[in-house]
């Protein structure tokens, strides 16, 4: 809530329960991995999962950054995209480089202070969960059409996505895809001790968030995850703010891991993945459609060097060259799958989360496809590859075709010291409401939450500070604090599930 709402400036719901749906995914991720440690030897009989555990998940790059010693504020509430084109239409913009930001500003006719002063907040976007842009390219994009919006994409190699009105599903609405893939595998498996993939290694290829949850994920089941990263290592790793000597962001789904460089481009390097992948289970990657072809470490390739092979492959619109537009980020893919849509009430505009949301559904999903595939492999020696993507893993987030409708008392509530949040049993009983909402504003929220106690109606104070969060007791078996605050201070979010 509060990472949402940081685009504008408050706390700001969700319009669907995605803590719930991420805790019902990472209560699949139990249920699968327990499997595997039964058929492994290791006879598990429950496992235990929560939202709570589930929203510190979603949260882990942030709450890891807010609490580095050199974390600084982030950006205040401004106006993020999605802009609107003079015939109304909504839609979000993506680049990776500067310069095709600026061709594209250039090109409709934007001076060159915005554009400059522009492109920070844009960029930082995925890792602030803010975007304060000038007031002039939201000026600049109502003035033009749509049509010349997209041929100025076009020109200058920038995304232009219309965000869908609906929150209905993506054509393609199915998580995963599975393919067995030949021969098999005659590996026998020792009993793990305590946690399900004890024994099991991974081979991971992969930058930004998706490909590097989903092997955070299988680290947190007890995988050996072995990370290949460019030589001289992952760019990700230095952006500040720092715990240690690396990223905070980068920190929090990447700890753990072992790493090896390796560059693909040359012979030695491909050479060396296959060396790692020999001795591997799994191999996990999110490159660009085509890119595993042309270097020759497609699924097909490196099953001849592993038979039985796991190959999960984790892409943006799905696995095919040409299946949406070159670039594949959070944002575009929120605009284009109707997520943008579902995430808002009625009477709202649909716009995408800055929580980069579909980013972490398809590092959860990923994660989930390998362990099916695992599975069978375990049973039946046969490896499989499986595919999933940042639309499809849109999928995984149940939702309904019109938008529900709120009153104020869906919303937090404004008190003298901060925001407090009712329960869905409270809301009803308060009615309409208005003489509540004034009155909190007078009081303190400790003093509205014991009236609200005291006539038997729950609700909770909104978390507005991560560095809050991470002091406060309710959560000190969630999360991982070590270092200090002399440059070392690192908190990291627990594993989310309990096995017995």
């Amino acid at each position: 809530m509060h990472i949402h709402g940081r685009r504008d400036g408050h706390p700001v719901p969700l319009a669907m329960d995605v803590a719930a749906s991420v805790a019902g995914i990472l209560a699949a991720h139990g249920v699968v991995a327990a499997l595997i440690a039964r058929a492994r030897g290791l006879p598990l009989t429950a496992v235990r999962t929560s939202a709570s555990q589930a929203a510190l998940l979603l949260a882990a790059q942030y709450l890891a950054a807010d609490n580095a010693a050199d974390a600084v504020p982030a950006p205040g509430p401004g106006l993020p995209p999605p802009f609107v084109s003079a015939d109304g239409v909504r839609f979000e913009i993506e680049t990776l480089d500067a310069e095709p930001w600026q061709r594209f500003w250039r090109i409709l006719g934007a001076g060159p202070e915005a554009i400059r002063h522009g492109w920070p907040p844009f960029q930082l976007r995925f890792g602030t969960a803010t975007c304060p842009l000038p007031p002039e390219l939201h000026e600049i994009a109502t003035g033009r059409p749509f049509a010349r919006v997209l041929a100025a994409g076009t020109a200058s190699g920038v995304v232009v996505m219309r965000v869908r009105e609906t929150p209905g599903l993506a054509p393609e609405s199915a998580p995963w895809r599975f393919e067995p893939l030949a021969g098999t595998s005659r590996q026998s498996y020792h009993r793990p001790r305590e946690l399900p993939l004890e024994g099991i290694v991974v081979v991971e290829s992969a930058r930004r968030v998706q490909g590097p949850l989903a092997g955070h994920l299988l680290r947190m089941l007890g995988a050996d995850v072995v990370r290949v990263e460019p030589p001289g290592g992952d760019p990700l790793r230095w952006p500040p703010p720092l715990a240690g000597d690396c990223s905070a962001r980068f920190r929090a789904i990447n700890d753990g891991k072992r790493v090896a460089e390796a560059d693909f481009t040359t012979a030695a390097g491909r050479a060396r993945l296959c060396e790692l992948v020999a001795g591997a289970d799994v191999f996990l990657h999110n490159w660009a459609p085509g890119k595993a072809q042309a270097l020759g470490l497609d699924a097909a390739d490196l099953n001849r060097v592993r038979p039985g092979l796991v190959y999960a492959a984790a892409g943006g619109w799905g696995p095919e060259p040409g299946a949406g537009p070159k670039i594949a980020t959070d944002y575009v893919v929120q605009a284009q799958s109707g997520l943008a849509a579902a995430i808002r009430p009625q009477g709202e505009p649909p716009a995408p989360t800055l929580l980069t949301l579909a980013d972490l559904l398809g590092g959860l999903v990923c994660a989930l496809g390998v362990l099916g595939a695992l599975h069978t492999r375990i049973r039946t020696g046969i490896g499989s590859r499986t595919d999933s993507s940042l639309l499809s893993a849109t999928a995984a987030l149940p939702r309904s075709p019109v938008r529900p409708v709120w009153t104020d008392l869906d919303r937090p509530l404004r008190t003298a010291d901060g925001y407090l949040m009712l329960s869905r049993v409270a809301r009803p009983a308060l009615g309409a409401g208005q003489a509540v909402l004034r009155g909190a504003r007078q009081r303190s929220t400790a003093e509205v939450l014991r009236q609200l106690a005291e006539a038997g109606l729950p609700a909770v104070p909104v978390c507005t500070d991560l560095r809050q969060l991470a002091a406060d007791w309710r959560f000190e078996q969630a999360l991982e604090i070590t270092g200090d605050a002399a440059g070392g201070r690192m908190v990291s979010v627990r594993p989310p599930w309990e096995f017995w």
